[in-house]
């Protein structure tokens, strides 16, 4: 990371995986904010709101807007396009389908701090 601290939108209607990710992510020097959305159209709503988001951790299964339907979204934005998002979920069978609709990465929950700090490294240098 060239020495910009980033933003990052973390997507879980689990409130116990945000803090947790929270957590993790804050004890990087490399990260300044953690922004939460409970499901994919509250972080729509929240990516049109602030135009510094960086990166954006996105479980897949959520209510209201689960995580294929927000990346779908996205891709479709013009201005959303670009952002690097990477895919936390439990359901191995969601891969294809997360990296086929857009998705930059992908990681199996539970979650490990050095996974997903290497995983935002790799997409936000």
């Amino acid at each position: 990371m060239d020495g910009k601290k980033l933003k990052i939108l973390a997507v879980d209607d689990d409130m116990i995986n945000l803090k947790l990710l929270k957590s993790m992510l804050m004890k990087s020097p490399g990260v300044s904010a953690i922004v939460e959305a409970k499901n994919g159209a509250d972080a729509i709503g929240i990516l049109k709101a602030q135009d510094d988001i960086d990166i954006i951790l996105l479980d897949i299964i959520m209510p209201v807007m689960g995580g294929i339907e927000m990346l779908k979204v996205i891709r479709a934005d013009d201005s959303l396009r670009q952002l690097p998002v990477i895919v936390l979920t439990t359901d191995e069978t969601k891969k294809g389908e997360a990296l086929e609709c857009g998705a930059n990465g992908f990681l199996m929950k539970p979650i490990r701090e050095k996974d997903v700090l290497a995983k935002i490294a790799q997409l936000t240098i």
